[in-house]
């Protein structure tokens, strides 16, 4: 998956909306001012912040190379995945999925119902 290619998935998670906090060279996506996705550039290759559930982050990093302790983030919740081929397409978009379901999850009451009532539980919790 390319950067492109990875931009558009992000965006395709109901209601998220990109934004630019920290400079032109940092896409921050986000779900009602949470954010649960967070792409750059370095040397020439993307990459993406995604929260992950502790356990399962210690696992991705076993498992890819390429998913390391998150960058600028807490370490513990969040991962660094470069988008350098090695990680399955299908593997990243789980990754997202969950780290975008975590983030909904954590949304206040009435904005979580909200969008479960109008997108389905299925389509929000993907992945969670």
């Amino acid at each position: 998956m390319n950067e492109k290619q990875l931009k558009q998935y992000l965006l395709s998670k109901p209601e998220a909306m990109e934004d630019f906090p920290f400079g032109a060279g940092v896409a921050v996506f986000k779900i009602e001012k949470k954010m649960f996705a967070l792409l750059s550039s370095d040397r020439g290759v993307a990459r993406v912040n995604l929260k992950c559930d502790p356990d399962q982050a210690f696992i991705l990093r076993d498992i890819f190379t390429a998913v390391l302790p998150g960058y600028h983030m807490n370490k513990r919740h969040w991962n660094t995945v470069l988008l350098d081929g090695t990680i399955p397409r299908g593997e990243l978009e789980r990754m997202i999925d969950h780290s975008y379901a975590l983030v909904v999850k954590k949304l206040n009451k009435a904005h979580r119902q909200a969008l479960e009532l109008t997108y389905g539980s299925e389509q929000l919790y993907r992945g969670a």
